[in-house]
């Protein structure tokens, strides 16, 4: 089994809890969620955002997710 927790920011204290059963299913959702979220964010910025911007926001979004094997006892 496999958990991606997805955090909106460093203090959420109820992120997104999401199990999976293979790993590659995990990795799928976290890319697909993260990419959906950086793009919100470009979409909704005010401002022009340059391809540093969107980098900046990648590793920021990268560090609210965290994926871990949960092995059945």
């Amino acid at each position: 089994m496999w958990k991606v927790t997805y955090a909106i920011d460093s203090l959420d204290s109820q992120p997104d809890v999401i199990k999976f059963d293979e790993q590659w299913e995990a990795l799928e959702f976290a890319s697909d969620e993260m990419q959906r979220r950086v793009d919100f964010q470009v979409q909704h910025s005010a401002h022009s955002m340059s391809e540093q911007d969107v980098r900046e926001i990648e590793e920021h979004e990268t560090q609210l997710i965290r994926i871990e094997h949960e092995v059945s006892v």
